[in-house]
């Protein structure tokens, strides 16, 4: 029940608001960009006189929605019923998914620096932790040679936060081989394929054999709909099952209404470019102020995140706080595990005037 480090985040935001400071927040990964009006009209359009408890499995037309755009995106055909579960976001079901799989007293693995909620959710299920450094001459990708046959469950994220690193599908193929070869199940978060700047990502589902891979995706970053709360799951069957039989005992599925405005949010993709647009021009106002700073920006390929190399000698930790002074919040690479020594990350979420005013200071005082 550590502090989640964001909160840290938000207490020294609200600090400096009420001390007058205008404040800049690079720090927290929640986007700023306007939810899509035809997703609001669809959710204004579905709110009913009296809205009962959804159903965990879903509505229908949520689940063949999801299907047709995981086809349409990665060219991978899901049976809507079976292998496909809506989710309330996609944080919950990554956090409970150790206890759906009984990992206790098992070992849960995941590359570091990295969310903190894949350790969370499996230090609640009883597992035991082990992580795998992600490095730079590395891609940031683990080594599965680390992997043996005490690992119940490996999860993964790319594109990858913080780092906004892309794993190739090559690595999704040996990921799925190593599954196999070890008996442990693979748990992919992708809450970032569609934020990319050059070409778009492949998914773990691509990889010849998906038969051991959990895919998490969600609306939050596609659709910048992070409070509507809209993932879903895609498993091999028997998986979407054992989902399907926990969720009612803990209520987490979204509302009906968020379900249908979901459903157009996943048939559109016009939407989605645009905000890649906005993400692209915020971005290549950063990229050159920190250049003349001497902080190189690295992998970052993906996602709404820059992830800044420190070449000073401070650690992230104290130039983040020296930003701090100057307005600018920024998360320390050591939010994320030890591997983020030396590193910053700043996410895209300000309006492009504010990461043009960011710029600014970033010139000025560093």
């Amino acid at each position: 029940m550590a502090t989640y480090p964001f909160v840290r985040l938000e207490e020294a935001r609200r600090r400096l608001v009420a001390a007058g400071v205008a404040v800049i927040d690079f720090g927290k990964g929640d986007p700023n960009e306007p939810t899509d009006p035809i997703i609001r009209q669809a959710l204004v359009d579905a709110l009913p006189e009296r809205a009962p408890y959804p159903l965990a499995q879903g509505l229908p037309e949520l689940r063949a929605s999801a299907a047709r755009w995981v086809e349409r995106r990665f060219g991978v055909e899901l049976d809507p019923d079976t292998e496909i579960v809506p989710t309330y976001g996609s944080k919950e079901a990554i956090f409970s998914l150790a206890e759906v799989l009984d990992t206790s007293g098992r070992t849960v693995v995941y590359g570091e620096p990295a969310y903190p909620v894949y350790e969370r959710g499996a230090l609640f299920a009883g597992a035991r932790v082990r992580t795998l450094p992600l490095r730079r001459e590395n891609g940031f990708l683990p080594d599965l040679d680390e992997l043996d046959d005490d690992v119940a469950l490996v999860w993964v994220n790319y594109p990858h936060n913080p780092t906004g690193a892309v794993a190739p599908l090559g690595f999704y193929e040996e990921l799925a081989e190593a599954a196999r070869r070890h008996d442990f199940v693979v748990a992919s978060d992708e809450a970032y394929t569609e934020l990319w700047f050059d070409e778009p990502p492949p998914s773990a589902l691509q990889a010849s054999d998906r038969s051991r891979t959990i895919v998490f995706q969600t609306l939050s970053k596609r659709s910048s709909m992070t409070g509507y709360r809209s993932g879903f799951v895609a498993a091999p069957a028997e998986v979407v099952s054992a989902l399907k039989a926990y969720r009612p005992t803990v209520g987490t599925a979204p509302q009906e209404f968020v379900q249908r405005a979901s459903v157009v949010a996943w048939d559109d993709e016009r939407h989605v470019a645009e905000t890649r647009a906005r993400y692209r021009a915020k971005r290549e106002v950063l990229l050159p102020a920190l250049a003349e700073r001497g902080w190189e920006v690295v992998a970052s390929a993906a996602t709404m995140y820059l992830w800044v190399a420190i070449p000073t000698g401070e650690s992230g930790e104290e130039v983040a706080q020296r930003l701090l002074e100057h307005g600018l919040v920024v998360s320390p690479g050591t939010f994320f595990g030890p591997s983020g020594e030396g590193y910053v990350r700043f996410a895209l979420v300000p309006t492009l005037a504010e990461c043009e005013r960011g710029a600014e200071i970033l010139r000025e005082v560093l």
